[in-house]
């Protein structure tokens, strides 16, 4: 059992603390928000009145904040955690940030002998709350080794993807391609069903052939093909189509820095932020179905 810190409680970070607190783990949170706070606080965690407090005596800072600026803030701004820490503490930060901000964060933190892994998540409000959430981690080896032992109570992979940043770059990388490959999910799918085809049946076809791929086997954005799917759930997310533009955009500035020309990439990221602009921002991000449909 370790004493753990969570900071920041959303869609992402209730269930993934509340799968902390089932681990038997010494749980302390902290979030503006004080309806996550009291949730969580009835599945048996303790409540900080302030991220300063919540780490008090922690052995592992965990926090899954909004953007970069939230990050820097909490670690680096003024009052900033780092200052405040034992050099003893791990600290993951599983938001899903640029990677400038968290090599930046990463280097502060080393400075001060800290552990720090920038830790993004994929599987979405799903995988947080059946603890099955996969982890992208940049830092060093000996703290992903240490990481691991609390990361195990909330995702079932753990992947080392490089020094500090890598696990952000893995993000973006990952979530660009989840975009592409929703997106021809959806074109095909239309296609065939404009065809006279049953999607169901389409989707059984393409799941046995070259086409197959996660949103057809685990996500089909087709409404009722799929019970457990957000498209059979009027396309409540889930991952919500602002999360999907912002990584997106997180990607675009990736790709401009290194130089890439990743045209459906970009191609992608027009595509949902159109389907943004109509209103669609807090949906599922499978929803993207319906720019066809329409």
């Amino acid at each position: 059992m370790a004493a753990i810190a969570f900071i920041g409680l959303g869609n992402m970070g209730g269930p993934m603390a509340a799968n902390l607190v089932r681990a038997a783990h010494q749980v302390t949170v902290f979030d503006l928000v004080p309806e996550a706070c009291a949730k969580i606080q009835e599945a048996g965690a303790e409540v900080a009145d302030s991220a300063a407090a919540a780490v008090a005596g922690c052995e592992f800072l965990i926090s899954m904040l909004p953007a970069g600026r939230h990050v820097a803030e909490l670690y680096t701004g003024v009052d900033g955690l780092l200052d405040q820490l034992d050099s003893q503490v791990t600290v993951l930060d599983c938001s899903t940030i640029d990677a400038a901000t968290a090599r930046a964060t990463g280097e502060a933190a080393g400075e001060r002998g800290i552990g720090f892994m920038d830790a993004p998540v994929s599987g979405g409000v799903a995988a947080a709350t059946a603890g099955t959430l996969a982890f992208m981690c940049g830092g060093e080896a000996e703290t992903f080794e240490r990481a691991k032992t609390v990361l195990a109570d909330m995702g079932k992979n753990m992947f080392h993807a490089g020094p500090a940043g890598a696990g952000q770059v893995a993000k973006a990388c990952n979530n660009m391609l989840l975009a592409i490959h929703m997106i021809g999910t959806t074109e095909a799918l239309e296609m065939g069903a404009r065809n006279g085809l049953d999607p169901a049946v389409l989707s059984q076809i393409m799941l046995a052939s070259s086409g197959r791929n996660w949103s057809l086997e685990v996500y089909n954005p087709w409404p009722g093909v799929m019970e457990s799917a957000p498209a059979s759930k009027g396309y409540a997310p889930g991952f919500m189509v602002d999360l999907m533009v912002k990584d997106l955009g997180l990607a675009m500035e990736m790709a401009g820095q290194a130089g890439v020309d990743n045209r459906m990439g970009q191609l992608a990221r027009q595509l949902y932020e159109a389907h943004q602009q109509q209103g669609n921002g807090r949906r599922d991000f499978s929803s993207i179905q319906e720019m066809l449909s329409a």
